[in-house]
């Protein structure tokens, strides 16, 4: 569906367009690709800086162990955890900001929040003492970067033509993804130096080994962990900025956002509906002293996800109910229920073993595992003192899989999206059960380092996969629904494949803590293979309502 300009309202401000018709190629040519380009351009940093922020924990926490923070490796997983869950339901709102707010508007106001987050981190990482509840609460508000991806992708996949939606939400994605990367390199790095001098505070001595990129750094080392957090508010200002003075808003897809405060009135309105439902939802699933511990995690989910929108149906008011009454028509469509299975398998499982990869590491492979044959008990207690350092390698497989994400999409634009993704989830399968596998040797070995090789390169492989298939489904997505619609199915895919990064946390560290950790990988091997059928059916089958291609 071409957008035309007999429906767009009268701009607000000189950031705002009203003629905007990308399928037009002399308009595209003439002015649409210069416009589109330049919101792409600063759209990558601030989503790059939302994925850093929101995903932070998986290498914060393995630092709080090393410096011997008083909390247990499973209090350590809740956090990585409860990042993932808020940062997911967050998208459930984000991905109908873009209509009922404007891009320009969204971007900026999402960028500028995260500097809430990253402040308090930096402050609550200055002492041992900080209750968990502090760190909790810091990690609930760090989904406001989870919450970003929603709305950039939503925002950009309005400005491109659909013979380059594969490739221009790739490279958003993609290069936003690097966010994870970036983090995973910046946050050893920074930690090594007094970067703030006596505004940081002072700093602490590490009890365990630890790591960067270039190695181990040896127990007893001078760490500024808050340097963690601080660091973000270097690149989140300006960036700020960048988003308020140099992106703009369509009124043909935004119509009727009315002034810029009343904008930002609305996203910060359905934002805190969303974080009152995740917060009920994590008490309630949260064990003491920090929760009640009355639901598991697969009730926990639905609950959430099911009251986050009936509370935004419900409380909206004015244009925007209007809005989103019209938005949600997009679940009447089955196949947004479809492509919504597939994107789990690919942002899910990406965003999901970039949280839990990092302590998987330090927990498995740092210790002796030592069988007690007396007993025929396992013992997990003794160091190893040939562990590789997660904070060395962690990085790799989420570099590779944001980089190969644009590529993706582009190889998608050639020769379709449904195709791709087959390939893909077939890979996962295999990629999948063989890591687990792996798990279970190292886990019940004295010797867990010889397997780490192993372990890295099968996960590489499901970074790379999974990353791939992130651009093969925007593509699909693309073809499948008009203008009006893809925003919001892109927002809503991707807010529900984000709990990935709730879900492999908890399974992995739970089944770690069980001894069974390849238990974890063939259950997430058994839902890829049930995905593969999907997307046959619906895709490529030779009966399908949509062949793709």
């Amino acid at each position: 569906m071409s957008a035309t300009t007999t429906q767009a309202p009268a701009p607000t401000s000189k950031r705002d367009i009203v003629d905007w018709r990308p399928e037009d190629k002399n308009f595209w040519e003439t002015t649409g690709k210069s416009i589109a380009n330049r919101n792409l351009w600063i759209s990558v940093p601030s989503l790059l800086c939302g994925f850093a922020v929101w995903l932070m924990w998986g290498i914060i926490t393995v630092q709080m162990l090393n410096l011997g923070f008083p909390f247990k490796p499973d209090e350590l997983f809740t956090l990585t955890a409860i990042a993932g869950l808020s940062g997911a339901t967050l998208r459930i709102p984000a991905s109908f900001f873009i209509r009922i707010a404007g891009g320009r508007n969204t971007v900026f106001l999402t960028t500028a929040l995260l500097m809430i987050p990253a402040m308090l981190t930096g402050i609550a990482l200055q002492d041992k003492n900080t209750p968990l509840w502090v760190f909790q609460l810091a990690a609930l508000l760090s989904g406001i970067g989870g919450g970003n991806f929603a709305c950039s992708m939503s925002n950009i996949s309005t400005f491109f033509p659909k013979s380059q939606q594969g490739t221009a939400l790739g490279i958003n994605a993609g290069l936003g993804n690097f966010g994870v990367t970036t983090m995973q390199i910046a946050i050893p790095l920074v930690m090594t130096v007094g970067l703030f001098g006596a505004f940081a505070g002072g700093s602490m001595e590490l009890v365990k080994d630890s790591g960067w990129i270039f190695g181990k750094i040896a127990a007893g080392t001078p760490t500024f962990i808050q340097n963690a957090g601080f660091v973000w508010l270097l690149l989140l200002a300006p960036l700020a900025f960048f988003s308020f003075f140099g992106m703009n808003n369509l009124l043909v897809i935004s119509p009727g956002i009315g002034s810029t405060a009343a904008a930002f009135a609305k996203i910060l309105w359905l934002y805190g509906l969303a974080f009152l439902t995740a917060g009920i939802g994590l008490y309630l699933y949260l064990p003491a002293p920090n929760g009640l511990g009355l639901l598991n995690m697969w009730v926990a989910l639905p609950l959430i996800i099911v009251a986050t929108l009936l509370v935004m149906k419900l409380a909206a008011f004015g244009d925007m109910k209007a809005n989103l009454t019209k938005q949600f028509e997009i679940f009447k469509n089955k196949h947004t229920w479809s492509m919504t299975a597939l994107y789990i398998v690919t942002f899910g499982s990406f965003i999901g073993f970039s949280m839990a990869v990092p302590l998987s590491i330090t927990v498995i492979f740092g210790f002796q595992h030592t069988l007690d044959p007396t007993t025929g008990a396992w013992s997990h207690a003794l160091k190893n003192p040939n562990a590789p350092s997660a904070l060395t390698y962690a990085w790799i497989g989420p570099f590779v899989g944001a980089l190969i994400r644009p590529i993706g999409g582009w190889i998608s634009d050639k020769v379709g999206g449904a195709i791709v993704t087959q390939a893909v989830s077939v890979v996962m399968v295999v990629a999948s059960a063989y890591a687990g596998y792996v798990m279970m040797q190292a886990y019940q070995s004295a010797t867990p380092e010889i397997y780490f090789f192993r372990f890295m390169v099968t996960f590489v492989v499901l970074f790379a996969a999974s990353g791939i298939g992130n651009g093969s489904t925007f593509r699909t997505v693309g073809v499948i629904f008009d203008r009006t619609q893809a925003g919001p199915v892109l927002g809503w895919t991707s807010a529900v494949g984000a709990y990935g990064s709730f879900i492999a946390p908890l399974v992995i560290g739970a089944q770690i803590k069980a001894g069974t950790p390849e238990y974890a990988m063939y259950s997430f091997a058994a839902f890829y293979a049930v995905c593969v059928v999907i997307n046959w059916w619906f895709y490529l089958r030779a009966a399908s309502e949509i062949k793709n291609p």
